[in-house]
């Protein structure tokens, strides 16, 4: 028997995608992010200016870790070698690493009840293989889309329609949760139902009773 079927879901959706950063895991603290600075020789404002004015090429996977942080030091006034490079990366994989456990046992609650399951997230390679070597991590879910592995990139169209390939499903059957207003208009734009993502709570008391999905801990 279909999800919907299951739950009385009138929204259609049979399958929830979920970003990455900022909804599965937090964002990195005001203190990781000044440690890191520091470790640059840089201030907090010069680091953030740096490490995003080239993000989109290193999550697209057009520049690896070693062109992505040479160009974040010349930004910066900065030459980095080989090892501050390599503690850089480990640094960053360090930012996306506290997981929201609320977030991840619920995914986990949907799919013993039928729904299917994705991440569709733009992250650059070092954290995407990171992620890949941990299957208990990425077990639960259906279908796995990472920027850097396809030259895509949200709010582009194409990704989400790897992501909705994958999973088997037609576009208005997905809900995608994302905490960038820029890619819920992207997703929407291909199709998908989609909702920005800006706190588990303010999800939970707004959206999972629009959607008719199953709330936390109730089994359905």
């Amino acid at each position: 028997m279909e999800a919907d079927n299951l739950h009385g879901n009138t929204s259609g959706v049979k399958a929830v995608i979920f970003d990455f950063g900022g909804v599965l895991c937090f964002p990195p603290t005001d203190d990781q992010i000044a440690r890191a600075a520091a470790a640059c020789g840089i201030d907090v404002p010069r680091f953030l200016e740096a490490f995003w004015k080239i993000r989109p090429e290193y999550d697209r996977g057009t520049l690896g870790p070693h062109d992505y942080w040479t160009a974040f030091a010349k930004m910066t006034g900065r030459k980095f070698d080989r090892e501050h490079i390599e503690e850089m990366v480990r640094r960053e994989i360090d930012f996306w690493s506290a997981y929201d456990e609320r977030v991840l046992a619920w995914a986990r609650e949907l799919r013993t009840q039928g729904f299917r399951l994705g991440i569709l997230s733009n992250l650059p390679s070092p954290l995407g293989k990171h992620l890949r070597i941990r299957p208990w991590f990425l077990d639960h879910f259906d279908q796995v889309t990472f920027s850097y592995e396809l030259l895509l990139m949200k709010p582009e169209a194409e990704i989400y329609q790897r992501a909705i390939a994958g999973l088997g499903i037609r576009p208005s059957e997905a809900l995608f949760l994302d905490d960038r207003p820029e890619n819920v208009v992207g997703a929407r734009a291909a199709g998908l139902q989609a909702v920005l993502f800006e706190s588990w709570a303010r999800f939970v008391e707004r959206d999972l009773g629009r959607y008719g999905l199953p709330r936390p801990g109730t089994g359905g």
